[in-house]
């Protein structure tokens, strides 16, 4: 579904990601692991064209998006959950939701995946028109998702979904997260948590300074010496 092949970016003096190769296949959930300032952020930058990529490709779906405007992304299916949550606090938990489908005109199909979000999330129902920035950061990253699944993804991409969240909270996160899944949804997770992205991922890669070190399945990630000793704080 999504292929990255020889991926350079540079912010001025910084090369940012120096010669990244990845995939994402159709149905499954791929994560990227590593430590701040890793790259993890500026991947999904390039992908979503928000970075300009120095060298290298990037195809979804057999087509080449190198380069193309983020508008271009969006209405091709890639969207993007991003760090922080980025939701409209001055706006209510559904009109958050509702913008979400800004580009569909399936009106009954938007309805349909409003009432599954409201399945997903009973909390965001609960509080459908509450002000966005009053909400807590737990439900205001259950927004971001809901937003981010109303355009009807092809593939949903999620940077730090976790960050500064309480560990129950971050538990049920990754629940939606497998549970979106299991509903048939392609996902690229990044995440600092990496025992918990691990868990959730068919497959992983770990990042380092822009470069990729270790790739394999997340169960075997998650046993690897060398990723519990960075990550999982395996100091054996």
């Amino acid at each position: 579904m999504l292929k990255i092949n020889d991926l350079h970016v540079h912010y001025g003096g910084i090369h940012a990601l120096n010669g990244i190769t990845l995939e994402v296949p159709e149905n499954k959930i791929v994560t990227l692991i590593g430590a701040n300032g890793a790259g993890k952020s500026s991947t999904l930058k390039s992908i979503m064209g928000l970075a300009k990529t120095s060298h290298g490709t990037i195809q979804f779906n057999g087509e080449e998006i190198t380069g193309k405007p983020t508008t271009h992304m969006v209405s091709q299916g890639l969207i993007l959950v991003p760090e922080g949550r980025r939701i409209f606090s001055n706006l209510t938990v559904e009109e958050n939701l509702f913008l979400g489908s800004y580009l569909r005109k399936d009106k009954a199909e938007i309805n349909k995946d409003l009432n599954w979000v409201y399945e997903l999330f009973p909390r965001l129902k609960e509080r459908l028109w509450q002000m966005a920035g009053t909400l807590s950061g737990g439900e205001q990253q259950m927004l971001a998702v809901g937003r981010a699944l109303m355009s009807k993804p092809k593939l949903l991409m999620m940077d730090e979904p976790s960050l500064g969240l309480a560990p129950l909270i971050v538990k049920d996160i990754f629940n939606i997260i497998k549970e979106i899944h299991r509903k048939g949804m392609t996902i690229l997770l990044i995440e600092q948590n990496a025992k918990a992205a691990l868990e959730a991922a068919d497959y992983g890669y770990v990042l380092e300074t822009g470069i990729i070190t270790l790739e394999g399945p997340g169960k075997e990630l998650l046993v690897n010496d060398q990723v519990q000793r960075a990550y999982l704080g395996d100091h054996k």
